[in-house]
């Protein structure tokens, strides 16, 4: 495939072109209500609230152990488990706007709700959504036959490939692999043992009911 067709097929896929739209209407309305530099602040740490919860859901929701309930997993299969499967599946590359929309404006609203300024939620929110389309692009370059000009760049590409050809239990930050140093999941490769689960997550065991 051609770099033009690489990039065709992220910035016009249609979950992609939903949350950027929604990220501009989010951005042009808080800045029409009102801007000022607190609203921009908030929007830098929405920005880093989706880092930090990427990787908590990306650790203990999508890679939850199999469970028994069927509904349970099918969701995990669409929204994790298939992708390990497939890494390079296009189908089961993005989040799906029904799984981040829903999830991001509870977060937009819990943010609204503790503060009660709706010019501030509004810039949350838009800060969460820029960092979910940061994440996508992350995660996209890391399965696509796509060379990162950064130093900075292949390094967070090669962090990912090795969550999904190493060991599943390590590297699970996509926007930035730096906070696995906080959780302690930034391992050196040569000290990490490769799992026999990495391209199947259910046969790790069941736990849910």
């Amino acid at each position: 495939m051609s770099k033009q067709g690489l990039y065709r097929n992220f910035f016009l896929h249609s979950d992609i072109m939903i949350m950027a739209g929604i990220l501009i209407a989010l951005a042009a309305v808080a800045s029409y209500r009102e801007f000022t530099w607190l609203n921009a602040a908030i929007f830098l740490i929405g920005m880093a609230a989706f880092m930090v919860s990427e990787y908590m859901t990306h650790r203990f929701l999508f890679h939850l152990k199999t469970p028994n309930n069927a509904l349970a997993l099918k969701f995990l299969k669409r929204i994790h488990y298939d992708h390990h499967t497939h890494p390079n599946d296009l189908k089961l590359l993005f989040l799906p706007v029904w799984y981040s929309l829903p999830n991001l404006t509870v977060f937009a609203a819990l943010f609204y709700l503790v503060t009660g300024m709706l010019n501030a939620a509004l810039a949350f929110g838009a800060g969460l959504v820029c960092m979910l389309l940061i994440y996508e692009w992350k995660h996209y370059i890391a399965h696509r036959p796509i060379q990162p000009t950064t130093r900075l760049g292949r390094w967070n590409k090669r962090m990912h490939l090795l969550h999904h050809y190493k060991n599943e239990n390590y590297w699970y930050g996509v926007s930035t692999p730096f906070v696995d140093v906080l959780f302690g999941t930034l391992k050196n490769e040569k000290t990490v043992p490769t799992s026999a689960t990495v391209k199947d997550l259910e046969k790790r065991g069941q736990t849910m009911p």
